[in-house]
């Protein structure tokens, strides 16, 4: 399994994954006969957490900065309002852009690189921009946050897709912001015109398979990580969520076996003897 393949789900509000091997080695369920935990959140409907507010975020910040910056970012911001066109406000945007990302501000500066992007109308950077939205809500613990990272990874990809229908890079990432706020239908369409183009895609069968878990369709799901592991033969999520799916429909020995390869390949004490406490569960 890649960092960065596909979104680590389980950090966010509403997701759909029971355990993301590489980020958490600990598998789920310990006492006997009890199910592997479900992520948090609704997925059936929309998430009814507000998301943090833009300007709170920004006004946290500069709380932060010396007098100087506080200054300096300020005659940008007054340099912006004062413009009218558009090729000009990318510029600024860019200038406050780089003015959060020499004071460390990752978040603030991709915000305002996405600003100039959509001016711009620049696919690879809204891409850029989209991606790197939805890899710190995988870092985010704050709810709120989580669903403010997730509008403006919804936002970039969303233009991208209005002017290129057909990419499926910012089709993969829309679709995760809709999981993430509440809106999973949306995303599993988005999902299905993936894997109907390319029906071995690993990112959107993985998706779709953690789905399948959550809303209780093992079958669906066993289809999804069989296709993954094809593919990716040693890929420890698809393994786990396999053996998972497995256990539920019922073939525990079939669970096993893929536990166990698991096991070998993560070679950590500490998750081999969870795991082994998670076989006994159900032996």
């Amino acid at each position: 399994m890649q960092k960065g393949h596909y979104i680590t789900l389980a950090a966010a509000v509403a997701l759909i994954a029971i355990l993301y091997l590489g980020a958490n080695t600990t598998p789920p369920a310990k006492k006997p006969g009890e199910k592997p935990p479900m992520a948090s959140g609704n997925p059936q409907g929309p998430n009814t957490m507000e998301p943090a507010s833009f300007a709170d975020i920004l006004s946290a910040a500069k709380e932060k900065l010396a007098a100087e910056g506080k200054s300096k970012v300020a005659n940008i911001e007054n340099e912006l309002a004062a413009i009218g066109d558009s090729s000009q406000m990318a510029v600024s945007f860019y200038k406050l852009s780089n003015f959060w990302k020499d004071n460390n501000n990752t978040r603030l500066a991709a915000y305002y690189a996405a600003q100039s992007a959509k001016l711009e109308n620049s696919e690879k950077k809204l891409n850029f921009a989209g991606q790197f939205f939805l890899d710190q809500l995988a870092e985010d613990t704050s709810e709120a946050m989580q669903l403010w990272d997730a509008q403006q990874s919804m936002d970039a990809f969303g233009h991208v897709l209005a002017a290129n229908p057909a990419s499926d890079t910012a089709k993969m990432g829309l679709a995760q912001g809709y999981i993430v706020s509440g809106q999973p239908m949306k995303g599993v369409g988005l999902l299905r015109e993936i894997v109907a183009k390319r029906p071995d895609d690993v990112p959107a069968n993985m998706i779709l398979g953690k789905m399948s878990v959550q809303s209780g369709q093992f079958d669906k799901a066993l289809g999804r990580f069989e296709t993954v592991l094809k593919t990716e033969p040693n890929n420890t999520e698809a393994l786990y969520m396999l053996a998972v799916a497995y256990k539920e429909t019922g073939n525990r020995a079939k669970a096993i076996e893929l536990l166990e390869k698991c096991k070998q390949l993560v070679n950590k004490p500490e998750f081999t003897s969870d795991v082994d406490n998670y076989i006994n569960s159900f032996k």
